[in-house]
């Protein structure tokens, strides 16, 4: 038999190694991130809750105390213990109060200052906030810590050359007394000038530079809008400090024509002091503050949360 007879063995096929085995891969793990996800709402839990049912019934309870004493009497409000339900003599006790501290004119008196007073306040600050903010100038640096050393000073080492000074204006006994020393605040601009350093990107001030506006333009068009929810909290906090300012008004002021904290001293003037009295008028003065905080308080609020967003 020769070769040539005999079959052909075709060659062998590689054979594929086959996979090593193992584990089989799981599902895959989200990473935790403390980085808050657009959209996501977050519950509070009953502590929150319970925190925040305390902490608000501890800011109202001594509003809700001098409704209480308000409507009652002098002699059920002093004895022991005291009631916690309101009586029947708010009406009376606010009628009384009004007509003997001549609350009517104290409160116009009250509104002039305090309105004039928080927007000179708001106006002034945000110009010198904006200026040691984003301006270049020679003695900035100094002239800043010079603003912030006058919040060191207590106010009453300047009240007799303070009285003396309106003294000599002839402006004694009357408003312009208590608002033109109080037109701006140190306060005011240095918080105006931490928001602005924070809030106004310098790009839009040298946007600004670009297209050809000076100063005043750019603080117009630019800073305004930017600056408004730090206004609009300066304006709130400036016009309940000023309304409730009772040292300098009374030393300046008399009771001809007195702003409401002056007014009610005149309500304690008594040899026995009635303090349901006292009580309804320090409630008549309240409400003006209270009624402006239900008027602009979701403005002010939401201001805050814009502005907190865009920084």
């Amino acid at each position: 038999m020769t070769t040539d007879s005999l079959p052909v063995r075709p060659p062998d096929r590689p054979v594929a190694p086959e996979p090593a085995r193992g584990p089989r891969p799981g599902p895959r793990r989200r990473r935790f991130s403390l980085r808050p996800s657009a959209g996501r709402q977050h519950h509070a839990g009953p502590l929150a809750y319970v925190l925040l049912g305390l902490a608000s019934l501890l800011s109202l309870f001594p509003l809700y105390w001098t409704l209480v004493a308000a409507s009652s009497d002098n002699t059920r409000v002093t004895q022991t213990p005291p009631p916690f339900l309101p009586g029947p003599h708010l009406l009376e006790n606010l009628g009384k109060a009004w007509q003997d501290a001549a609350l009517g004119k104290a409160m116009f008196n009250s509104l002039i200052v305090a309105g004039a007073v928080a927007l000179s306040t708001v106006l002034f600050a945000t110009l010198a906030g904006f200026a040691f903010a984003k301006l270049r100038f020679k003695g900035r640096n100094i002239l800043l810590m010079l603003v912030i050393g006058t919040m060191m000073v207590p106010p009453q080492l300047g009240v007799v050359p303070l009285f003396m000074m309106m003294t000599e204006l002839g402006w004694g006994q009357k408003l312009p007394a208590v608002i033109f020393p109080t037109l701006v605040s140190a306060v005011g601009v240095f918080f105006m000038r931490q928001y602005l350093a924070e809030a106004l990107p310098d790009e839009l001030v040298e946007a600004g530079r670009v297209d050809g506006a000076h100063s005043l333009r750019i603080f117009w068009s630019i800073v305004l809008p930017v600056a408004r929810p730090a206004m609009a909290v300066l304006f709130m906090i400036t016009f309940v400090h000023t309304w409730n300012d009772f040292f300098w008004p009374f030393i300046v002021l008399d009771m001809s024509n007195p702003t409401v904290p002056v007014a009610l001293t005149q309500l304690s003037a008594g040899y026995v002091r009635d303090q349901s009295l006292i009580m309804a008028g320090a409630l008549l003065g309240t409400l003006p503050l209270l009624a402006l905080f239900v008027v602009f308080g979701r403005q002010i609020v939401g201001g805050i949360m814009q502005g907190a967003v865009k920084g």
